[in-house]
C-alpha cells in the first residue's frame, strides 16, 4: 500500500490515484538563464525514482516537466549581456539537456511557456469573467487573492500579513496579489493580448500546462520545498479558482534542500554548484546514485566524503552482477535445493520485501538502498563463496528489479557481442594461468593477475578454480 506524505494536509496518506492504474506527476523544471546546479538535479533524480518505482508496480505514469523560457530573469540576463533572450534560453536548455542525459533522467513532455501563450491567455480571460482576476490601468493582469477563500494552507501562511509576493505595484487591490499577465515594457519581448502587449506571469504557466496534459485534476505536483510560497500556492489559488475542483492536485510532493557542507546552497553564499562543474569531477552514475538513495523530503549535505563512499558503493554492486553473471556462466543447475540454499533463499526474500515496504513508505529510498547493499552482501559473503545457480538466478533477478529504481547498472545487465567476445578471452587467459600455476610458475601468473587487475578484472581463486568478475 503507497503511502505519501502530503505538503498540503502536512500528513502520511495512502496513495489513490485519480485513475485507477494512472499516475499523472508534473515537476517544475529549470527557469533557463543560467546554468543547471546541484540543487535543480536532486528533485530531477527524486522525482524520476518516484517515477521509476510506481513503473516498476505496474502504474502507467505520465511525467511533465515544464520549461520556463520566458522569465524576469531570463530578460535581465540577456540585457545584462547584451544578448537576445533566445540565445540564453537555447544555451541554458542545452546546459539543462545534457544534465538529464548524463544523469539518466527520462521525461515523457517538456512543455515550454511560449509555446502555450493563447493557452494562457484564454486561462487568465476565464479567470477575469468569473471575477478572480482585474486589468490594471498598465494593461497587467492579477489574481485577487481574496477572492479564494483557502489561500495559504499549502504553505501554511495563514495570515494575510504572510502573503507579500515578488513585486509590489501600487495598482494592485492589495499588496499581495500576484501577476498573471505582465504589461510589456520598453526592450522586451512580448505578444498580443486582449489587455494589450505583454507576457505572461510566472505562476500562470505551470497551471496551464499541467491542465493541457492532465484536465482538471491530477496525482502528483512535485518540485522543490523552495518553490511551495509562492510558486505553488498561486498556482493552487488559480487552477482551484477557474476549475472548482478541490483539490486540483491530490498529492503535494517537495524535495528537501540541497546543503554544503552543513550549510543551505544558495547564490547569496556563493556556494551553487553548476552540474556541468561536478559532472566534470565525478562519474555521472555515481552522483545519479547518491541523489537517488536519499529519501526525497530530507535535507542532502553534499561533501566529497559521501561521493567517495557512494563510488565504492557503485563499485561493489557492479562487482555483485559480475560474479552473478560469472556463476550463472560456469555453475549448473540442480534437481533438489539444499538446506542452506533455502535458508539464504528466505533471507533474499525478506531483503526484498523491506526493499519495497521502505519504498512503499513516502518513497524513503535510503532505507530501500540500505537492502539493496544488504543483497550485496549476501552475494559476496554466501553465494560467491559456495556458488549455486539457483540463488544467483534468485539475485540476479533483484538486482535488475531494484536497478529498474536506481538506474545506475544498465550496462552491467546488457549482453553485448563484444562482451561475450571479451568474456571468452579472459575465460582462456584464466586457463593458461592455471596451467601456469599447476606447472608452479608462479611469478608469470602472478604477472597476469597484477596487469588484469590494472585492466579492472579481478582474480578469485579457489580450490579447484579460479573465476574473475569485472570491478569496473
Amino acid at each position: 500500500m503507497q503511502r505519501v506524505f502530503n505538503t498540503l494536509t502536512r500528513s502520511l496518506e495512502l496513495f489513490e490515484p485519480v485513475t485507477p492504474g494512472r499516475v499523472s506527476i508534473y515537476v517544475c523544471g529549470p527557469t533557463v538563464y543560467d546554468y543547471t546546479h546541484l540543487g535543480h538535479a536532486r528533485t530531477y533524480v527524486a522525482f524520476d525514482v518516484i517515477k521509476r518505482y510506481f513503473r516498476l508496480r505496474g502504474f502507467d505514469v505520465m511525467h511533465v516537466q515544464n520549461i520556463t523560457d520566458i522569465d524576469d530573469k531570463i530578460i535581465n540576463r540577456a540585457r545584462q549581456e547584451g544578448r537576445d533572450w533566445r540565445e540564453i534560453v537555447d544555451a541554458f536548455t542545452r546546459d539543462y539537456w545534457t544534465m538529464l542525459s548524463q544523469l539518466r533522467i527520462s521525461v515523457d513532455a517538456h512543455p515550454r511557456v511560449t509555446d502555450h501563450v493563447q493557452e494562457i491567455i484564454r486561462f487568465i480571460e476565464e479567470l477575469i469573467e468569473k471575477g478572480y482576476a482585474y486589468v490594471a490601468p498598465s494593461g497587467s493582469v492579477y489574481f485577487d487573492v481574496d477572492t479564494y477563500d483557502d489561500y495559504g494552507r499549502l504553505s501554511g501562511r495563514l495570515d494575510k500579513q504572510l502573503w507579500s509576493q515578488e513585486e509590489f505595484a501600487a495598482e494592485k487591490k492589495h499588496p499581495y496579489d500576484f501577476a498573471l499577465w505582465k504589461a510589456r515594457k520598453p526592450g522586451e519581448p512580448y505578444w498580443d493580448s486582449p489587455w494589450g502587449p505583454g507576457r505572461p506571469g510566472w505562476h500562470i504557466e505551470c497551471s496551464v500546462m499541467s491542465s493541457r496534459y492532465f484536465g482538471r485534476q491530477f496525482d502528483i505536483h512535485g518540485g522543490g520545498s523552495d518553490l511551495i510560497f509562492p510558486h505553488h500556492e498561486n498556482e493552487r489559488a488559480q487552477s482551484e479558482a477557474l476549475f472548482g475542483t478541490r483539490p486540483w492536485v491530490k498529492y503535494w510532493l517537495h524535495t528537501g534542500m540541497l546543503q554544503i557542507r552543513g550549510e543551505k546552497m544558495s547564490k547569496s553564499l556563493g556556494n551553487i554548484i553548476p552540474m556541468h562543474e561536478i559532472l566534470g569531477k565525478y562519474d555521472p552514475l555515481v552522483l545519479r546514485l547518491w541523489l537517488a538513495t536519499a529519501h526525497y523530503r530530507t535535507p542532502l549535505n553534499y561533501t566529497e566524503e559521501a561521493l567517495e563512499q557512494v563510488a565504492q558503493n557503485l563499485s561493489r554492486l557492479r562487482t555483485s552482477v559480475s560474479i552473478l553473471k560469472q556463476i550463472l556462466k560456469e555453475v549448473e543447475p540442480k534437481g533438489r535445493a539444499d538446506e542452506w540454499e533455502l535458508e539464504v533463499l528466505r533471507e533474499l526474500s525478506a531483503i526484498r520485501s523491506r526493499f519495497h515496504e521502505s519504498m512503499e513508505d513516502d518513497f524513503n529510498a535510503s532505507a530501500a538502498f540500505a537492502e539493496v547493499m544488504a543483497l550485496s552482501r549476501v552475494i559476496f559473503a554466501r553465494i560467491a563463496e559456495k556458488p549455486s545457480y539457483t540463488l544467483a538466478v534468485r539475485a540476479y533477478s533483484m538486482l535488475r528489479e531494484f536497478n529498474a529504481v536506481l538506474g545506475v547498472l544498465d550496462e552491467e545487465f546488457a549482453e553485448a557481442p563484444r562482451e561475450l567476445v571479451e568474456d571468452r578471452l579472459l575465460d582462456l587467459l584464466v586457463e593458461v594461468r592455471s596451467v601456469l600455476r599447476r606447472e608452479k610458475r608462479y611469478e608469470l601468473s602472478d604477472y597476469i593477475r597484477e596487469r588484469l587487475l590494472e585492466l579492472g578484472i579481478q582474480l578469485m581463486d579457489e580450490k579447484d578454480k579460479t573465476r574473475w568478475v569485472r570491478m569496473r
